[in-house]
């Protein structure tokens, strides 16, 4: 059995362990999960993951309780050639809080590589939180840019759910994929932009969906050097039903190596123009670098890059990815890294 040390990390190390466990049918066992957070151990959101994770995977698990900073994960999938595969299906979970969605996908997104035949996830929970990506951004960038290297993935959402009631429900679908090296080496100029501004049925009155989008495009066209000319290709303002308040914002920026996907989401008292500018800032910070992807999609592509090979620019080394590249390590996966002014390249050797 595999041992890992997840005291300095969160909830992504244990998606990652899990599901790379599940690629190498291998039995791992993670120790002082999450043990420097301010709430130790599994919250809701990652026992779903770990629940999730063992019905796809038929795999035997502990520590399988809110609180537990010990689980262990044996998944009993066929592995009678180089590496395991999974036989797909159709599953429904409910996080039961405005536990993330999309970081829930995340850890099956990677089993696409090994399905034997399609499979769905329906999960209920929240789809616009805090410290996770909204929704948008997986529909909109995240899958989008997978699907150029070979994921077959889709996603339809039925209902958005904010903090802190959730409700939320969205389904997503894989297909068995042949992964496809990955090519995020070169940006090239950044020449379009896509808005996605969501508001709940409750906030309608107060146009908070176009004035987080107007907030947000007026920001990008106050820059004054040579990304003037980005074309606003797309500025879709969403009201949606959901149990409680809440709103997000997604920009998309397209160029000729790929997308980057930046958000915010509403708070209670921020202006809705306000929000938008977040959002915005967050995309002419990247627009000040020459790298390929935004700093949440780099730590998220890693496994990818470690299953399909390949190279990506990030915008830097965070913690977060230094963190997903030496567990990536752990499993044999080796890597280069090479630091310029304003990002690192990251190449799978």
């Amino acid at each position: 059995m595999r041992e890992l040390d997840g005291a300095d990390a969160g909830g992504q190390f244990v998606r990652t362990a899990l599901s790379l466990a599940a690629l190498e049918s291998e039995p791992v066992r993670i120790e002082n999960v999450r043990s420097n957070r301010s709430t130790p151990g599994l919250r809701p959101q990652h026992l779903a993951v770990l629940e999730t994770m063992a019905a796809v995977c038929a795999a035997d698990i502990s520590g399988s309780e809110v609180g537990s900073e010990t689980i262990e994960f044996d998944p009993s999938l066929d592995a009678g050639g180089e590496n395991a595969t999974v036989p797909g299906g159709s599953y429904a979970v409910d996080i039961g809080t405005a536990g993330s969605i999309t970081l829930l996908f995340d850890a099956v997104l990677p089993l696409a590589s090994a399905l034997e035949d399609p499979l769905s996830l329906t999960v209920t929970g929240g789809t616009d939180v805090a410290w996770s990506p909204p929704i948008e951004y997986a529909t909109e960038v995240k899958y989008p840019l997978l699907r150029r290297f070979g994921l077959e993935v889709c996603c339809d959402v039925d209902r958005r759910g904010f903090y802190p009631d959730g409700g939320g429900r969205a389904t997503i679908h894989l297909a068995p994929s042949d992964l496809e090296p990955i090519d995020l080496e070169t940006r090239g100029p950044v020449d379009g932009v896509r808005a996605y501004s969501t508001e709940s049925a409750s906030l309608a009155d107060s146009d908070v969906a176009h004035r987080q989008a107007g907030g947000a495009l007026e920001r990008l066209s106050t820059r004054d050097d040579d990304t003037d000319g980005i074309e606003v290709r797309t500025r879709r303002l969403t009201t949606a039903a959901s149990d409680c308040p809440g709103s997000a914002i997604v920009l998309r920026l397209e160029h000729a190596g790929g997308l980057a996907g930046f958000s915010s989401l509403g708070e209670r008292g921020k202006p809705a123009e306000h929000v938008g500018e977040d959002a915005a800032d967050a995309a002419n910070r990247f627009l000040e670098s020459d790298a390929t992807v935004d700093r949440h999609l780099g730590d998220q592509l890693l496994i990818f890059l470690a299953l399909a090979g390949g190279v990506v620019r990030l915008p830097a080394v965070t913690d977060h990815v230094e963190t997903s590249l030496g567990l990536l390590e752990r499993f044999g996966y080796e890597f280069d890294r090479e630091r310029t002014s304003d990002s690192v390249l990251v190449r799978r050797t």
